[in-house]
């Protein structure tokens, strides 16, 4: 008997007919034998409604309310899977994240995960039924319901398969793995069978729409293998896992497309020492996560700060500069927002290859697209561009690294 986590997303539980697919395929490992925790997403479309309605009635809404808010998604979800289950004869409960112990900090809309202590679900395994959880939410210390950003059941599933310690877990989602690139942009891309951990989570913070970052990152912390595959057939997947030496035969495994990013200019910055530290605590203390820097040459004691965040984040990070800088330092500043896109490639072969930003900077001049901002780490290189040029820019890098079919 094993201990299996397997975790469905919005677009494997959309509607009846594939919640109903979701209970055979787990029925299936079931009446083999195993332990089954099922975590479940909202169906696909709900949360955005939802947003929807919360910002007809407010361009703002609390973060708290949201919480509450959007928690209804899961909520629904795991009922209408343990009944499906129940219809076909396996005995089922659904647990919230709260039921489950799934303990978290205070910051509501990406709460990060502080303990878990399982509640009950050991002894409903126990029991012989199937535990089907809500993922993608918790409850503060203080006793608030939150949740952990868009992408969180990734999250609660990789987490309570630590905590359970469970033998397998399983991201199922509407792609066979993980690919060299989005399908849906390159056509001629390639389903990897294993990737590093460090490279997924290059992945998933550049763009890749496979996995939520946080919960790669939770993974490879507490060492929890897991395999990326298909909700709709039985086609070995992706696993995900610490790296191996192989892996530094290929020097670049995926370039990932994230069209959710705004780049920001704050112009008149004072040019002294702290004004960095002060502007960048400003966007921490606001749980804004920022990703390429640039600081431009002071200039008659005035300094330029550009950089970029998650394009969500635009209202908050200017609400979190003007609040956080004396109004003597923030008068006459100027700050501007545009879209911006971001193409990255991504590989652990990179630390020992050469040439990389040549060939990288060579497709994109031949295929005519401008950089507007570069940032490297030890096996990534990302490059901002204009969002029109964005698919155009993958295809050509993908293609100029060979990583076609």
């Amino acid at each position: 008997m094993s201990l299996i986590v397997q975790k469905y997303g919005g677009t494997s539980v959309g509607d009846v007919d594939r919640i109903k697919n979701v209970a055979r395929r787990v029925k299936e490992a079931y009446v083999a034998g195993n332990q089954l925790v099922v975590v479940v997403s909202a169906r696909s479309g709900v949360t955005n409604e939802l947003l929807g309605r919360a910002k007809a009635l407010n361009p703002h809404p609390d973060d708290r309310e949201m919480d509450m808010l959007l928690s209804v998604g899961e909520q629904e979800t795991i009922a209408l899977t343990a009944m499906a289950l129940h219809a076909i004869g396996v005995p089922a409960v659904s647990r919230t994240g709260w039921q489950a112990g799934i303990t978290t900090d205070q910051a509501h809309t990406r709460a990060r995960i502080q303990s878990i202590s399982g509640g009950d679900i050991r002894e409903q395994l126990a029991a012989g039924k199937v535990v089907i959880l809500a993922g993608f939410q918790g409850l503060s210390t203080e006793g608030h319901v939150t949740t952990f950003g868009r992408g969180g059941s990734d999250l609660s599933a990789i987490a309570i398969a630590s905590a359970l310690k469970a033998d397998l877990c399983q991201i199922c989602t509407d792609v066979d793995g993980v690919y060299t690139a989005d399908p849906r942009i390159v056509p001629d891309a390639v389903k990897l069978d294993e990737i590093s951990y460090e490279e997924m989570l290059e992945l998933a913070s550049s763009g890749s729409k496979v996995m939520q970052n946080r919960a790669v990152e939770f993974a490879q912390k507490f060492n929890v293998v897991f395999e990326v595959r298909s909700s709709f057939n039985n086609n070995p997947g992706t696993i995900v896992k610490e790296e191996v030496a192989s892996m530094e035969d290929v020097v670049v495994s995926g370039v990932a497309l994230d069209k959710n990013q705004a780049r920001i200019v704050v112009s008149d910055l004072p040019d002294r020492p702290g004004t960095a530290a002060m502007l960048f605590n400003a966007l921490a203390n606001a749980g804004i996560s920022v990703d390429t820097i640039v600081q431009g040459p002071g200039i008659e004691g005035k300094a330029r700060m550009t950089f970029t965040v998650p394009r969500e984040d635009i209202y908050r990070a200017e609400k979190a500069l003007k609040e956080s800088f004396p109004d003597d330092d923030f008068s006459g500043r100027v700050f501007e927002a545009y879209e911006i896109a971001k193409v990255s490639v991504v590989g652990v072969g990179m630390r020992s290859h050469s040439g990389v930003a040549a060939t990288l900077f060579d497709a994109l001049a031949k295929a005519g697209i401008n950089i507007q901002l570069v940032s490297t780490s030890e096996i990534k290189i990302s490059v901002g561009v204009e969002p029109d040029d964005a698919e155009e820019a993958t295809r050509a890098v993908h293609a100029a690294f060979g990583l076609g079919a």
